[in-house]
């Protein structure tokens, strides 16, 4: 993402802060009009010509390249292994943990391995994570049981 002088197109297709259309025009005279509301001019995208180029408040250039940066890089997956007879303090360390990976923009995937007839008990704590944690993510499918363990993946709102 290119920002201010850094945009060396001769003209740009200008957006306004409150992303109204400002039309074509130099690139010096769009520098001169994000000086005069101090403010930056940032270039969305350099595929087209001439390039769309927006006004941003100061704070909100750096932000929307962190968030552009994060887009990027891509969501990970944290896995989260339990068993069905977690005790109490357990269950809620793995809860604030797979929150804050949450709330990081990361993927959850809660898995429990599962012996004889634990798949029931397996399910139920599958679900009580789903809804503990329904403010910080969703999940993508239904909690899926095979063989030995059951799983289900919760992913950032």
């Amino acid at each position: 993402m290119l920002m201010n002088e850094k945009i060396k197109a001769t003209e740009v297709e200008l957006t306004g802060l409150n992303g109204e259309p400002l039309g074509i025009m130099p690139t010096s005279e769009a520098l001169a009009m994000a000086k005069k509301l101090k403010v930056d001019l940032v270039c969305t995208s350099l595929m087209s010509s001439p390039p769309p180029c927006k006004l941003i408040g100061a704070g909100d250039a750096k932000r929307e390249k962190q968030q552009a940066k994060a887009a990027e890089r891509g969501m990970k997956v944290k896995e989260i292994r339990l068993t069905p007879q977690i005790e109490e303090h357990d269950y809620e360390t793995k809860l604030r943990q797979a929150e804050k990976t949450l709330k990081s923009g990361n993927a959850v995937l809660f898995v429990i391995r599962i012996k004889g007839k634990e798949g029931a008990a397996a399910k139920e704590l599958l679900e009580q994570l789903i809804t503990d944690l329904k403010e910080a993510g969703t999940k993508t499918s239904g909690i899926q049981l095979s063989g030995k363990q059951a799983s289900v993946q919760l992913n950032p709102r």
